[in-house]
């Protein structure tokens, strides 16, 4: 990964964008984008697009990543100051504890740390039993209600406080690689073919609202009108302890691009993905979706006349947690890979099973 681009993930990571709360992030992905493709845009959805223009008479391949993360916002505000949150998107409680949130307001970042009765004051049975998070606070170091309402308000959003953090070799751990890493790869499919442009239109898009909703994901379908629909997100690796091959294949970081095969995967993208792979020399791995992938191509393939959909995935350690790990190299062969795809795809192309 050269300089610029790993410059690039690193501010999209570091910039907050919750579900629907993704303006900021999506604002730095655009910004980007304007460097590499002819048409930067957005919709009233939040998606950010942007286009590799062709013939206007080739059909369009869309390459996606969603920008959002997952987060907290703010249910209430009690007496004391005491602010009380919900999940945007799906948290582990048990992670949460003694971690540091910060809020986007519009007064700017307000930091706060999440409260707990302190074990000593525990009863035994108490200590075994597993914390939800209604019972979580996130004290802010208000004095009263009046006091925390100069800060925060109902509504905010925030992320937990994790840096980007550099383990060994490429490995990378933070918060929101789950999926800045996919808007990542979507933009880096762009900039790639720019150099070399292909038969199709391409659009890189950077969604909106998958871990609520897949809205983002819906709209921009329906928006572009793609013939083929790439969705690039993480999936679980498999090579830590008590991890499951069985169910979840044997997927290991740095092992390369993760291909999905399932009822929301158009046959022939599998295939000629898998071809574009062998091709280029990409080491990769697959994993099935018996009945859904959880990724936004389950929401592409409904979209319009409904694309022929593939799944690219980045092998992860401990998703949805302040330290998701993987590979950067990954991202590199995952942008490689999509990017042979879509040169591979000519006038005779025919995705219909």
């Amino acid at each position: 990964m050269n300089e610029n681009s790993l410059a690039f993930l690193k501010n999209l990571i570091k910039t907050p964008g919750p579900s629907g709360f993704e303006r900021r992030v999506a604002s730095v992905w655009r910004d980007e984008a304007g460097r590499i493709a002819d048409e930067v845009d957005r919709d009233l959805t939040g998606n950010s697009f942007a286009w590799l223009r062709s013939d206007p008479a080739a059909p369009t391949v869309l390459v996606e990543g969603h920008i959002d993360e997952i987060g907290l916002q703010i249910m209430h505000i009690d007496d004391e100051g005491y602010l009380w949150v919900d999940e945007i998107g799906g948290w582990d409680a048990q992670v949460l504890l003694g971690q540091r949130i910060v809020f986007d307001t519009k007064n700017g970042s307000v930091t706060g740390v999440v409260g707990r009765k302190a074990i000593h004051l525990m009863e035994s049975a108490d200590r075994e039993k597993a914390v939800k998070l209604k019972e979580l606070w996130v004290d802010i170091g208000a004095s009263s209600l009046a006091d925390a309402e100069t800060r925060v308000a109902v509504g905010d959003a925030g992320i937990v406080d994790s840096s980007w953090l550099e383990l060994n070799g490429d490995l990378v751990s933070s918060r929101a690689l789950d999926n800045r890493t996919g808007a990542w790869i979507a933009l880096e499919v762009v900039r790639i073919l720019a150099q070399d442009r292909p038969f199709v239109n391409v659009v890189a898009v950077a969604a909106t609202q998958e871990e609520v909703s897949f809205g983002g994901a819906y709209t921009a379908t329906f928006k572009t009108s793609p013939m083929v629909a790439i969705a690039i997100d993480v999936t679980h690796a498999t090579d830590y302890p008590g991890a499951d091959k069985k169910r979840d294949g044997d997927i290991a970081l740095g092992g390369g691009p993760v291909l999905c095969r399932g009822a929301s995967i158009n046959p022939i993208v599998y295939d000629r993905l898998v071809d574009a792979a062998t091709s280029t020399g990409i080491r990769f791995g697959v994993q099935g979706a018996p009945r859904a992938t959880w990724t936004d191509a389950d929401a592409m393939i409904k979209s319009g006349s409904g694309p022929a959909t593939g799944v690219v995935s980045v092998p992860t350690r401990y998703m949805h947690s302040p330290n998701e790990t993987i590979s950067l190299a990954d991202l590199d062969t995952c942008a490689a890979l999509i990017a042979a795809f879509v040169r591979q795809i000519d006038s005779e192309a025919d995705f219909r099973p």
